[in-house]
Parts: structure tokens; C-alpha cells; sequence
């Protein structure tokens, strides 16, 4: 398996980014699941098995912005047709350093692997544990590269308290690894300002292309 998007991700996540030279790294899927793109400031990364020169010779066929071709629709089209996969939404991919000491907000946690949300995450990430709160859950799995996600989930009747963005902050007291990572679609504008909140920064854009 190929290793160079966990080390692209790894400097992303300290500020260390690929240079912005309007350039695109096509490099080998990190595992099986686990294929799409990524797109920096003025550099993007396709994680792919499929011939890198077909890639390739689709960009440089894609109309508009050439800086913005690995996220336009004719190329993602093109690339999920000839891999097979779907996307569900282009994410923006944001990452958070760990924090020391238990979380703030208590926390039971869900070890039911037949739990709708613990089977859920399963399908996307692996070494998935879920937390619940009082009108919410916290879920943490390795996902893209084996780096450490979080996602969260409120209540409908419990918004409005900032559970969402004390969910978010409690991942980063339960990841066990240096940072964590978190995907939140650009147009829940809700979402991204909870885990901005919670102290999770912008790193880029990435579209998951998911098999099966």
C-alpha cells in the first residue's frame, strides 16, 4: 500500500503544505476504500489506481480554472466513471491538535457493534468507538490513510446549546494520536462554524470516492 498521502496528510496537519505551483501529485490509493482528491492552496492530490496518465490527459481535457480542474465536476464524473465508485459531496477538510485530559462534557460510551451509528462509521472507518451524550454523540474512527477522524451528531431538540461545538472539542481530548481530523460540507455553514469553534482549522477541500 502506498504510503505518500499519509505523509502529505501528516505535514498538512503541522502547516507544512505542497508548494502552490498550480500542480497536481497523482499518487497510489492508500488502501482498497479508500480513493478521491485533495485539494490545497494551488495544489491538488489525486489518490487513485487507476494510470496515472489518464488522469492526467482528463485534467488537462477539463474546461475552466485549471487550479480548480480536480474538483470540477467533468473530472470527477470522468474519474468515478472509470473507477466504478460514487462520492456522496465535496468536503472541507479541517484538523485540530489534541488536547491533554479528559473531556469537559461527560460522556457514555457506545460499545454495541450492531448500534446504527457504530455500524454506520464502520463502513467508512476502521477502529471506530462512539461516545453518547445527553442529546448527542461523538464518534472517532481511522479513516483516510489511517489518520484519526471525528464526526458528530446533536439532536434536533438539543441544538442551540453548543453541544455540537463541546462534542467536537471533546474528540480532540479522546483521539490518541497527535491530531484529528474532520470533514464538514461547505454548505452547512452550522457545521463548519462548530468546528471552528472548536478549534479546528482549514486545511483544503477533498472528495471521497467511495466503492460500491
Amino acid at each position: 500500500m502506498d504510503d505518500t498521502l499519509a505523509k502529505i496528510l501528516a505535514a498538512a496537519a503541522h502547516g507544512r503544505f505542497p508548494p502552490p505551483d498550480g500542480a497536481t501529485t497523482v499518487v497510489g490509493q492508500p488502501g482498497a476504500r479508500d480513493a478521491g482528491v485533495l485539494a490545497f492552496t494551488a495544489h491538488s492530490v489525486v489518490f487513485t489506481d487507476e494510470d496515472p496518465r489518464w488522469v492526467r490527459a482528463v485534467l488537462a481535457a477539463t474546461p475552466g480554472d485549471a487550479l480548480a480542474a480536480t474538483m470540477n465536476p467533468y473530472f470527477l464524473s470522468a474519474l468515478l466513471a472509470r473507477s466504478g465508485r460514487h462520492m456522496n459531496t465535496i468536503d472541507l477538510l479541517t484538523v485540530a491538535d489534541a488536547l491533554p485530559g479528559e473531556p469537559e462534557i461527560a460522556l457514555r460510551e457506545i460499545e454495541d457493534p450492531e448500534h446504527p451509528r457504530v455500524a454506520r462509521a464502520m463502513k467508512y472507518r476502521d477502529e471506530v468507538r462512539v461516545w453518547s451524550a445527553d442529546g448527542g454523540v461523538v464518534i472517532l474512527g481511522r479513516g483516510v490513510a489511517g489518520r484519526w477522524e471525528t464526526a458528530v451528531e446533536v439532536a434536533e431538540e438539543a441544538r442551540g446549546r453548543r453541544l455540537g461545538e463541546r462534542l467536537a472539542r471533546a474528540a480532540r481530548h479522546l483521539v490518541p494520536d497527535a491530531v484529528v481530523w474532520a470533514q464538514q460540507s461547505p454548505g452547512n455553514a452550522r457545521s463548519v462554524r462548530t468546528f471552528q469553534a472548536a478549534g479546528y482549522r482549514p486545511v483544503g477541500s477533498e472528495a471521497l470516492l467511495v466503492a460500491g
